[in-house]
């Protein structure tokens, strides 16, 4: 999954991006708030982690914009402690949930998976496909029972195909949410990515290729899914 970033502090932003990252979340980190707003006119993410006071554009602006497009990523923002007005002011512009700072890392990463399971219409941090489970949570996947080995690139693979499931993704849509601004990947790194992932979850998740067009991938049929 792919979140942006916007902090123009550069040790808070380079170690909330650095956290994510080693997740295995593609990140991007934009410090000036005119930069953001422009970046946001064409990129699309699964999370926003908004900071309000930011140079040149503050984080409402930033989000008002966003709204007023009709876009509803969901927006996470980052506000002072003492200010609850900010809070409030937040939340009436559009914010999903807000963290005030100083924050536990901890939190903000709970916080940013409960908006991606929103954003997936998906209740519970633990999905069951037939014998596959994919637990968000304890970030593992596991079938019939055996925990599969599944490094970062490919256990947030194997997220975006479940949030999708039956759902037609094009290599550039599933490469826009698997890999940021800073990595050098192409088209062909997803081939390879499908290719370890299909191996590693066998037929409980059928991930077909339609040539043309992308990947699919659908429940095992025999498990009444």
């Amino acid at each position: 999954m792919r979140i942006l970033v916007v902090e123009d502090d550069p040790d808070l932003g380079d170690a909330i991006q650095r956290r994510l990252r080693r997740d295995g979340y593609a990140v991007d980190l934009i410090a000036d708030g005119r930069t953001a707003d422009e970046v946001l006119r064409y990129q699309a993410y699964e999370v926003i982690v908004l900071d309000i006071g930011l140079p040149s554009v503050d984080g409402f602006t930033i989000l008002r914009s966003l709204r007023q497009r009709g876009d509803r990523t969901p927006v996470l923002m980052l506000t002072a402690r003492s200010d609850i007005e900010d809070r409030v002011t937040a939340l009436d512009v559009g914010a999903d949930d807000y963290l005030a700072k100083p924050f536990d890392f901890r939190e903000l990463y709970a916080r940013c998976r409960a908006l991606m399971r929103r954003t997936q219409g998906v209740a519970s941090s633990v999905t069951q496909i037939g014998k596959l489970t994919f637990d968000r949570s304890a970030k593992i996947a596991r079938l019939d029972d055996i925990q599969l080995n599944l490094p970062n690139r490919e256990y947030r693979l194997l997220e975006i195909f479940i949030g999708n499931l039956g759902r037609v993704l094009s290599k550039d849509q599933i490469a826009s949410q698997l890999f940021d601004f800073d990595s050098d990947a192409g088209t062909n790194a997803i081939e390879i990515y499908v290719g370890r992932l299909r191996r590693k979850v066998g037929t409980a998740l059928t991930i077909k290729t339609l040539r043309g067009l992308g990947y699919v991938a659908e429940p095992d049929a025999a498990d009444g899914q």
